[in-house]
């Protein structure tokens, strides 16, 4: 097991400098000016070009990333803010939180929505739940994040009066935004439930355990969902990791100062270190879910445990 995680912590070393890589050419030939926009249309062209020099904007393309690089490589710095002069990783540090935060509510509630009602509809193939249950779950799939998340400011927020519409240090006010960024994971975890089981429920072990005499509740708690949840985790997992870099809209409709609403700030400021390290970031975390996602199988299944050994 643990070759295997070293094995995966190893494999993270390309991805980090492809992702790096695209990301600062990306950056690098997007129109605008960083040193314009930092001292203002207002300034002389000479302190432009100053600026412009202090920064290493003036240099080659092969020379910055080779400077970016080695930075990363030697010195573990990703670089300091063109705005506010800090560290970017104190910067998304600061940040960081309120996204996990979000994001982990986000998933949670997708999972104890979705797999129920998966289950259910599962068991209750056909029916009027069964139809109603997938319906919603279409609904929830077309549902636009921003769109929802609107419609349900202005019902509780608004007109009801029963939720706060910004913020994310209380319960209450985490609600609102877990269910606008949740909406479409539970839609999607219901019907990777439902299918999943609809799978599982078919194979003669399962009859074989009804024909001993066992209780239904054991029977599909147990035999059947103890079977299906492997491409459940899956789904589950690359939704979490998603959310990570996904909250953008979510996190500038209920004003939370998140990674994704940093990163949308300092693309309009040209902060390109900023940009660079959030997707740096999201992107190390995503392949750290992943990660995690793959150890979860060994305790699901004991089959992928002896793999590992």
């Amino acid at each position: 097991m643990l070759k295997y995680i070293m094995r995966r912590i190893v494999m993270l070393i390309p991805v980090i400098f492809g992702v790096a890589f695209i990301v600062f050419f990306l950056l690098y030939i997007t129109p605008g000016d960083p040193a314009r926009i930092i001292l203002g249309d207002q300034a002389p062209e000479e302190a432009v070009l100053e600026l412009r020099s202090e920064m290493g904007l003036d240099d080659p393309f092969i020379v910055q990333f080779g400077t970016y690089t080695y930075n990363l490589i030697v010195k573990q710095d990703i670089g300091k803010s063109y705005v506010t002069k800090r560290p970017v990783i104190e910067e998304i540090l600061n940040v960081f939180p309120a996204t996990l935060k979000l994001s982990a509510s986000a998933v949670a509630l997708a999972l104890v929505v979705g797999i129920p009602f998966g289950i259910i509809s599962a068991i209750k193939q056909y029916s009027i739940f069964d139809s109603i249950t997938m319906m919603m779950a279409l609904v929830g799939i077309s549902m636009p994040v921003f769109w929802l998340g609107l419609l349900l400011i202005l019902l509780f927020s608004v007109h009801l009066g029963w939720l706060p519409s910004s913020g994310y240090t209380t319960l209450d006010a985490m609600i609102l935004p877990a269910i606008a960024l949740g909406a479409q994971s539970i839609a999607i975890i219901t019907r990777m439930t439902r299918s999943s089981m609809l799978e599982v429920i078919r194979m003669d072990y399962i009859r074989t355990a009804r024909s001993k005499g066992q209780l239904e509740k054991i029977v599909i708690l147990k035999h059947a969902l103890g079977n299906a949840l492997i491409p459940i985790i899956t789904i589950a997992g690359l939704q979490f990791g998603r959310l990570l870099g996904g909250a953008v809209l979510t996190e500038s409709i209920f004003s939370i100062p998140g990674i994704g609403r940093l990163m949308v700030e300092s693309i309009k400021m040209r902060d390109y270190p900023v940009v660079q390290g959030g997707v740096l970031f999201v992107a190390i975390s995503f392949s750290l879910v992943n990660l995690l996602v793959d150890l979860l199988y060994a305790y699901v299944d004991p089959r992928i445990k002896s793999q590992y050994k």
